[in-house]
């Protein structure tokens, strides 16, 4: 068994809660969720670095992944595109977790219409699944996937967060913005 990864943890506060910012040594955003889940953060990171394991010792995130959330923060929605990110998956979440991040913001898009973008149009319920395990909260958007008739489904963070998100992106009433089309167009 080759030795585990060493990932840092940091905490940066936020108007719906503290957010908790695990990063590796190349300067890279591994997993971002919320104080109140990080033991379920934990649990998964645990997971999808199996077998080889992941140590987390608390630590500052690189400056530019915090000056980045604090600018998104700020309303210079943006400021996310600039966040490198990494993450261990199967190449299906992996997939779907990249064109998470062609959603842009003030933009959702239902997870029928994602499935589409990515050229699964009957893996609805599997881009379901892969949204709903993806580490990386906020900067890997899946805040912005919705139902279908524009509710706004599940979110591992609470549904409160995925409506200030959306909120703040300016994305809501949410049934008026959704916007397949905008994914579709940048995947190609």
């Amino acid at each position: 068994m080759s030795s585990s990864l060493t990932f840092s943890i940091d905490r940066l506060p936020s108007p719906i809660g503290s957010m908790v910012i695990v990063t590796d040594a190349e300067e890279r955003l591994r997993a971002l969720d919320w104080e109140d889940h990080e033991s379920r953060m934990r649990a998964a990171l645990a997971r999808l670095y199996a077998p080889r394991g992941i140590q987390l010792s608390e630590g500052r995130a690189p400056r530019a992944i915090r000056h980045a959330l604090e600018e998104y923060l700020d309303g210079r929605l943006e400021a996310l595109d600039d966040i490198p990110v990494e993450s261990a998956g199967t190449r299906f979440q992996l997939e779907v977790w990249r064109a998470l991040r062609r959603i842009r913001p003030g933009t959702t898009l239902t997870y029928r219409a994602l499935a589409v973008a990515i050229g699964r149009p009957d893996a609805v319920r599997a881009v379901g699944l892969a949204n709903g395990t993806n580490p990386i909260s906020v900067v890997v958007p899946c805040h912005r996937v919705i139902g279908s008739n524009g509710s706004l489904t599940g979110y591992g963070g609470g549904l409160h967060r995925k409506r200030w998100l959306l909120e703040h992106e300016a994305a809501v009433p949410v049934q008026l913005r959704m916007s397949p089309q905008v994914l579709v167009t940048s995947a190609s």
